[in-house]
């Protein structure tokens, strides 16, 4: 579970976590923007809004009970009928609504569901419910997005420490043009197969619809990692290290960053 971020939503503070990559807002945060006594039991047990569960769980979880479910189905809706989150989850094995404990405890409904409950709450709540969700998305997409281009940037800036190198230590001192771009990119290939396992050449021709190169489709735990190398394979050439060598080397390290980069709680919070 990912830690929870917050949307203020008509002076309601709502909570909202991320459980298996998808989000999930609090219901316990929303009835509070609600007039009167109002409880969650109270709309689980509509047989409108069992339905809507039902078709929800049937097209996103293959594991649904249907068998519980019809049970619930013929009951919903009778005066004596009474159903908690907690059951509704445990008869059905349904994955849309969640009761947590701990510090971001409550009950807490995938983000298409909690939009329904909005609409419990009253149909203005759930407009400035959508579209203060859709802003969080956006902030936290534009932030990952500087951040993958901040690692572009600076894996860019590593490269040019990586050139000096290679013309400092393996050029000719009277080299052509052409010859010495044949070096720099056959260098720049140490690193590819170092990270990538492949040439920029073999990238290209198993990608023929990508755009960019092999470096601009990376993720950011990799450009993290390729500017590292970067650095490492200049201090490497600076040091006479054969290029099969370094690339052996260079290889080792990349898998062991990239395990702990994969591990990282700190880089899974900027995605």
């Amino acid at each position: 579970m990912k830690k929870s971020r917050t949307i203020r939503v008509k002076g309601a503070d709502i909570s909202v976590i991320s459980v298996n990559g998808q989000d999930y807002i609090s219901l316990t945060d929303m009835i509070k923007a609600k007039d009167g006594d109002f409880f969650i039991s109270d709309w689980l047990r509509n047989r409108n809004t069992v339905e809507f569960l039902g078709i929800w769980e049937k097209v996103f979880n293959p594991s649904f009970n249907y068998g519980e479910f019809a049970i619930i189905t013929r009951q919903a809706g009778l005066n004596n009928y009474k159903l908690s989150v907690k059951e509704w989850v445990e008869k059905t094995n349904a994955i849309g609504l969640k009761a947590t404990a701990g510090r971001y405890g409550g009950t807490y409904a995938h983000k298409d569901i909690a939009f329904e409950f909005g609409m419990w709450v009253s149909a203005e709540f759930k407009i400035y419910l959508i579209r203060e969700f859709q802003r969080l998305k956006e902030e936290e997409n534009r932030r990952q997005s500087l951040d993958w281009n901040l690692q572009r940037t600076l894996a860019k800036v590593n490269y040019r420490i990586h050139t000096d190198a290679v013309q400092e230590a393996l050029l000719p001192p009277v080299v052509s043009k052409r010859h010495a771009a044949q070096i720099y990119a056959n260098e720049a290939d140490v690193l590819n197969v170092a990270l990538f396992g492949k040439t920029a050449k073999e990238w290209r021709q198993a990608n023929p619809g990508q755009g960019g190169n092999i470096r601009d489709q990376a993720a950011l735990e990799q450009l993290v990692v390729l500017s590292n190398l970067e650095s490492i394979n200049a201090l490497l050439i600076h040091q006479g290290m054969s290029q099969s060598e370094r690339l052996a080397k260079l290889n080792q390290t990349a898998i062991s960053q990239m395990k702990s980069l994969l591990d990282n709680k700190t880089v899974k919070r900027l995605k």
